[in-house]
């Protein structure tokens, strides 16, 4: 197999996602996100198991109620489009490979354990806070939007405080 391609410069990816962003603002009138459309994804799921939840809950039922599909968002089309561009950049820069990074002292079933934990918890916050680290850094800071920034300084702080108990599992 050849060589990868080295990773882009990290301004130049920087300011191809502000352009991405101008251009998601500009040409839908919505910004980026994710953590809406696996919502509305598993939402499809509760709609098929327990539509009667669905239906008396008020949140729920402004997505999925009665004949709402909650499949039917521009979110999905957001969150397919990363899944097949991560592929294909993958396949172009000759990375698309299975893997798991991890640190010397730490077995890989430990590191799937502690990544999904950590995207649980990740995902619950995304939920509490109305939006991903893409909806809510990206979107709503690029529109200043002070709950956006509050939420981002949040989770840098949390970053911040448990690197140290948890270097053990990379060092």
């Amino acid at each position: 197999m050849k060589e990868p391609r080295p990773y882009w410069n990290a301004y130049v990816g920087g300011i191809v996602l502000g352009v991405v962003l101008f251009l998601s603002f500009a040409l839908t009138r919505h910004g980026l996100g994710a953590s809406g459309g696996v919502a509305r994804a598993v939402l499809a799921a509760e709609k098929v198991v327990a539509p009667d939840h669905v239906n008396r809950s008020a949140t729920l039922a402004s997505w999925a109620g009665g004949e709402k599909n909650p499949l039917d968002s521009w979110l999905l089309w957001g969150i397919l489009g990363m899944v097949v561009g991560g592929v294909v950049s993958g396949l172009r820069g000759r990375r698309l490979k299975l893997e798991t990074y991890k640190g010397p002292r730490i077995s890989v079933p430990t590191r799937w354990t502690m990544a999904l934990l950590g995207g649980v918890v990740m995902g619950f916050g995304a939920r509490m806070g109305r939006g991903c680290t893409s909806g809510q850094a990206l979107s709503g800071g690029a529109v200043l939007s002070v709950g956006s920034w509050a939420l981002m300084f949040a989770i840098f702080a949390g970053g911040y405080l448990l690197a140290y108990p948890l270097r053990r599992f990379w060092n």
